[in-house]
């Protein structure tokens, strides 16, 4: 059981994060009433028909109007004008936070529209897959996640501590840290794997018309899972790659750097170089199995057969 709960939560949003969340909520008895929010009609029609809220609305000024939490999951580029929007409806004493994947970019689109009073406290659930779209949702997605804010200065401690509550009753473990350091951790372990899986396989539609088609037919393991992580969606990564550049080129520099010691590593058949950074990254992919963000389990988990 929990101590958290609202009378109403409004989701500007309705994709996978979104529609989780929604999923999560009516699961777990968090809310009396969910308001969902999107632009398009076709999205929120589907949304409708998925039984996600309890009330669905285009206007997002209206969805907040009388909601206690309001959770703003669109693509960071777009956080500013959604911020502008719905400002002048927010209820006083209101908890608003969003999703985005990077949080300096996030405070300085939202945090100038934002009234005295309501709680503005930014959050990023380190949960995801590579669909999109309110049919990708599910309840589980945030279990044994992390959930880390970024609260603003002055935050209220009574509206973080809600907060947060609300996150652990939908399973996320949750952490906290200012919005320029969550940037920089993010820039290596999320953004910069995404940045490369897509450049990878862009690399290989290159090569097909001179592989005669056999980089697909044949893919291993390694590129299939590099194909996962580059069929994420591609306005979400976009805006990422715009909206936290600096922490993203400093990652891309110091990667290059390493690259590049690799590199002289085989043109020299340096295999004692070659042996020692493969142990060492071996125990990483341990550590991460160890502190329970993935498992070891044949085939990382898949079903058997899906290799093809």
């Amino acid at each position: 059981m929990t101590d958290v709960h609202f009378d109403r939560i409004a989701l500007i949003g309705i994709g996978l994060i979104g529609s989780s969340i929604a999923r999560a909520v009516k699961a777990k008895g968090l809310a009396d009433r969910v308001t969902v929010s999107s632009r398009s009609e076709e999205t929120l029609a589907r949304a409708r028909a998925l039984d996600l809220g309890t009330d669905y609305v285009q206007d997002a000024g209206k969805a907040v109007a009388d909601a206690d939490l309001v959770i703003v999951s669109v693509p960071v580029g777009a956080s500013g004008k959604v911020a502008e929007e719905i400002a002048p409806h927010l209820k006083p004493g209101a908890i608003v936070t969003d999703v985005g994947s990077t949080k300096s970019s996030v405070v300085a689109q939202m945090l100038p529209h934002m009234p005295k009073t309501v709680h503005f406290i930014p959050g990023h659930p380190i949960a995801g897959t590579e669909h999109s779209g309110p049919d990708a949702g599910f309840a589980e997605l945030f279990q044994g996640r992390w959930c880390i804010l970024t609260p603003v200065h002055g935050t209220d401690k009574e509206a973080k501590r809600k907060l947060a509550a609300f996150w652990r009753a939908l399973g996320s473990n949750v952490d906290e840290m200012d919005a320029e350091h969550h940037d920089k951790v993010l820039a290596i372990v999320s953004h910069l794997p995404h940045i490369i899986a897509y450049n990878i396989v862009g690399t290989a539609d290159d090569l097909e018309t001179v592989t005669e088609s056999e980089v697909i037919k044949y893919s291993a393991s390694g590129f299939r899972d590099f194909t996962r992580l580059a069929a994420s969606d591609p306005t979400m990564w976009r805006d990422v790659c715009l909206h936290n550049k600096d922490a993203i080129l400093e990652m891309l520099a110091r990667f290059s750097e390493d690259l590049a010691y690799l590199q002289r590593a085989i043109r020299w058949g340096d295999g004692e170089k070659l042996f020692d950074l493969f142990t060492r990254t071996r125990a990483i992919r341990r550590s991460i199995i160890d502190a329970g963000q993935d498992t070891a389990a044949p085939n990382f988990g898949r079903p058997v057969g899906e290799d093809g």
